[in-house]
């Protein structure tokens, strides 16, 4: 499966004549359960990693289902659309990538054995949508329970579960803390409406060198970065500061412009034009008397020069992205012309400026900011293949942060949420695939065990009779399954909860994936290949002729 020094392909059978609908629905079928078995073995807090090579020779470890299965190449086309739905889920949510395929995957061998008795596609979809329609009034109402906000424990605790599956695991209160502080930091509420930025806000910087233990939040902005001169000052204590999104040099002509100089003179006359404009804007920046002026552009030497002069630090080709951070950090507007600057748009926010050496390079830190809006989370590793998985678990544990402070709901952990929902639903079936559907659902726990060595069998069959014996219709049961030792747990007691979004979100993928793929009645291929015997249009104008 993988090829040394090539990206790891997956050959998925593909049959792209014209065929007859249910052996397309058998391929599709067997393409999805080919790309579920491929990351099963990445479920739980037992999980194994899978090392990828990619084309440059690079490598991933990791057991992120959607990192995976991005990096793997496949020929199928059905087998392409189960690697989309783990993109939508790590976009949408930022974790249960792994549940959503294995979901998808056995939904869809569920459906097997009914097209083998010549059942209707339509008429398994048809049950598949009411179980649907179900399972979400389940979970949205009786199954799951509402968590205080505020309730800083609580929070923390399903964090706990999101990374205690992740290669992160040994240092978990450290990412919690670390997740549980950015998302409060970016969290901005205006108008009754409450935004968590994480993508724009909460920047992971990765240096190697040191240990794990020393990654660190920081309450403001770190660049890669370091002063334009070196006698400018490095470290400046409430510093006021100037963002601009304009040159500090003279403008140079476009491409089309001719200058015709005809004496000595005009060329000192030209030369004084720039210097002038660079002294304008140097003069303009002066006048508010700020500290630190951070551009987008570039910086001339004689505009260091004027700018040293007055004592500011100068700092350019920013990232506009880092930029918009030092602004919601320190209360600066970023300004487009040095003619618009106003007293309004200095930031005094920050409590410290400073250039440090870390590891070979030179970083600059914005921070101790009054009312930060923006942070960056300082990652410390081994070598750089250790901080990409960590910094990929980490995102993983702020989407969940967030998706609790937005949606405060949750739904019990360790495969007890999917039995229960299967419990319920195996009492309303009337219909096979309807039945079929509510023990796919036992997949979950089902690999949880297997992942973590226990007696499959026995632990499903004891599981089951626990959700069986609960009478109780208004609450969950919260019998599940110990990742670790693969012993049942009552999860009230174990404390593993999820957040109702990432469920929800997985449910609807993986059964609408199913819906989809079953659909299929035929795969044509777009193409022609040169020479096989098929009249092209004008041969075929000519024969009529």
């Amino acid at each position: 499966m993988f090829g040394g020094g090539r990206a790891p392909i997956l050959v998925l059978s593909q049959n792209t004549k014209r065929d007859s609908g249910k052996k397309v629905q058998v391929e599709n079928i067997n393409a999805g359960k080919q790309i579920a078995d491929v990351v099963r073995t990445c479920l739980g807090p037992q999980a194994m990693l899978k090392m990828l090579m990619d084309p440059m020779g690079g490598i991933v470890m990791t057991n992120d289902g959607n990192a995976i299965l991005r990096e793997i190449t496949v020929q199928h086309p059905a087998a392409k659309s189960m690697i989309e739905i783990a993109r939508t889920q790590d976009e949408e949510v930022g974790d249960g990538t792994t549940s959503v395929i294995v979901l998808a995957g056995e939904m869809l061998a569920a459906a097997e054995q009914f097209l083998a008795q010549n059942m209707h596609p339509t008429v398994i979809i048809r049950h598949y949508k009411q179980a649907l329609e179900e399972i979400v009034t389940l979970i949205e109402g009786p199954l799951s329970i509402p968590i205080d906000r505020n309730d800083k424990a609580a929070i923390a605790n399903v964090v706990k579960g999101c990374v205690g599956t992740k290669f992160i695991s040994r240092w978990e209160d450290l990412a919690v803390n670390i997740a549980l502080e950015a998302v409060n930091t970016v969290l901005l509420e205006e108008n009754g409406r409450t935004e968590i930025d994480i993508k724009r806000y909460a920047k992971v910087e990765k240096i190697p060198g040191g240990s794990i233990d020393e990654s660190t939040i920081l309450k403001g902005v770190m660049l890669n970065k370091d002063v334009t001169h070196p006698k400018m000052r490095r470290h400046i204590k409430n510093p006021r500061i100037i963002l601009l999104d304009c040159p500090l040099e003279y403008k140079k002509g476009e491409s089309q412009t001719n200058v015709e100089i005809t004496a000595e003179s005009d060329f000192t006359k030209l030369l004084e034009l720039e210097e002038e404009h660079v002294r304008r804007q140097c003069e303009e920046i002066i006048a508010l008397k700020p500290d630190i002026v951070f551009t987008e552009k570039g910086v001339s030497d004689l505009a260091q020069h004027f700018l040293l002069k007055a004592n500011i630090t100068a700092i350019r080709r920013v990232r506009k992205s880092d930029n918009n951070r030092i602004a919601r950090a320190c209360g600066a507007t970023v300004v487009n012309r040095t003619e618009e600057l106003q007293e309004s748009d200095v930031g005094t926010g920050a409590g410290l400026f400073e250039i440090k050496k870390l590891g070979d390079e030179y970083f600059c830190f914005v921070t101790e900011c009054k009312e930060p809006k923006a942070c960056t989370i300082l990652l410390r590793g081994a070598s750089k293949d250790i901080l990409n998985e960590i910094e990929r678990n980490l995102q993983d544990a702020l989407q969940v942060a967030r998706n609790i402070v937005l949606s405060p709901r949750l739904v019990p952990g360790g495969g007890a949420i999917e039995m229960a929902v299967a419990q319920r639903l195996i009492q309303k079936a009337t219909h096979g695939p309807y039945r079929a559907l509510a023990h796919a659902l036992e997949i979950i726990p089902k690999t949880i065990a297997q992942n973590c060595g226990a007696n499959t069998i026995r632990t499903l069959t004891a599981l089951r009779a626990k959700h069986a014996n609960h009478t109780d219709v208004n609450s969950p049961c919260t019998w599940g399954i110990d990742g670790e030792s693969g012993e049942l747990v009552e999860q009230t007691k174990n404390n593993l909860w999820e957040p109702l979004s990432v469920k929800l979100q997985t449910y609807k993928t993986a059964v609408e994936t199913a819906i989809l793929l079953l659909r299929i009645d035929d795969i044509v291929s777009g193409s022609k290949k040169k020479g096989d015997g098929q009249p092209t249009p004008s041969q075929m104008a000519q024969q009529q002729e």
